[in-house]
């Protein structure tokens, strides 16, 4: 089995190319990532003679049609993924996220693909009231209220429209909030545990009641490995780990599990439409996959906390490498207004 793992040098599609590594020995891995703010080739570091590794653009359309050529299954990672930098600046997002897919989706259908995977998000759906007991599933209508969360929706259409007008066969994950080793040092997870780890404030957005469901990466490439070897085509699958967190109650389980102190925590304003509450009903994958999370919220936080307790240089290295980007940035917008 030849497999394009696109996105494979970001957070989770590098941790679904060790899992691809230790799992399916006998597949031949190749790896398209453009190494934006969200890649890292120090990720993959320890795999260099076992995958082969390209930095491309998904929305290059030369470049995809040259390394989507020969494989058997193609997974699309591929995303800016940070709401904050989608409400900043939406362009790269509608532009990786919607033209990239495409264009990826189009390669895919050329060259007669068996398998085109997807990995989107549970934000296309928008957010469910706090006090309610509803969830996401299969059947939510999508009601995107970020840029990134419109993009990510855009691209789950595109996908569905291409396997109904071009056969193309597709199979779709929307997950929950994702954390583990390698977890980017600007997700909610990271963050807190930089802070911490550094003894500084941890920041928290408004009051801190906004409810999220964290799955485990590891969870989240078992349940990506099952749709593709035992979803049908045309499917959709939702994934998450069952685990309900305020912002909050996040926050302090880091404090907790590193000893420091809760006078750390930092209330600052809102995000812009912060989405209140999401939460994964996962049976749809559970009776069509077998599949169910396999670690709770505790354990993958402490192993997480952990790994980042015993990799301190890399991702003081990358928050290094995020803040010159955004000063960069900064001073693009600037030179440019």
């Amino acid at each position: 089995m030849k497999v394009l793992v696109t996105g494979g040098a970001g957070f989770i599609g590098s941790n679904f190319v060790h899992y691809l590594v230790k799992n399916r020995p006998d597949y031949e891995i190749s790896v398209v990532d453009a190494l934006t703010y969200a890649g890292d080739k120090a990720r993959l570091a320890s795999l260099e003679n076992t995958v082969n590794f390209h930095k491309a653009d998904i929305s290059d359309a030369s470049a995809m049609d040259k390394f989507v050529a020969g494989n058997d299954l193609v997974v699309n990672f591929a995303a800016h993924s940070h709401v904050d930098r989608s409400i900043a600046d939406p362009g790269p997002f509608l532009q990786t996220n919607i033209i990239g897919t495409d264009v990826l989706a189009r390669a895919s259908i050329k060259h007669k693909v068996k398998r085109f995977h997807h990995v989107s998000t549970d934000e296309v759906f928008g957010s469910l009231e706090l006090d309610s007991s509803q969830k996401f599933n299969e059947q939510t209508a999508y009601e995107p209220r970020s840029p990134y969360a419109a993009s990510k929706a855009a691209s789950d259409h595109i996908v569905r429209a291409y396997g109904e007008t071009y056969s193309l066969p597709y199979t779709i994950t929307n997950c929950s909030n994702n954390y583990g080793p390698w977890d980017s040092p600007g997700r909610i997870v990271a963050v807190f545990t930089a802070c911490a780890l550094e003894d500084k404030p941890l920041p928290i957005y408004g009051d801190g009641k906004a409810v999220r469901d964290y799955l485990y990466v590891d969870d989240h490439c078992r349940a990506i490995d099952l749709a593709v070897q035992k979803g049908e085509v045309g499917e959709t699958y939702c994934v998450g780990g069952g685990s309900q967190k305020s912002g909050l109650e996040v926050a302090e389980a880091v404090l907790k599990i590193l000893g420091r102190s809760q006078d750390l925590i930092e209330y600052v304003a809102d995000r812009p439409g912060h989405d209140m509450r999401y939460d994964i009903d996962s049976s749809y994958a559970n009776e069509k996959l077998g599949w169910q999370p396999s670690v709770t919220f505790e354990e993958g936080l402490t192993k997480t906390v952990d790994w980042y307790k015993n990799n301190q240089p890399w991702w003081q290295a990358y928050s290094q490498r995020l803040d010159l980007m955004r000063d960069n940035e900064l001073y693009k917008t600037k030179a440019t207004s």
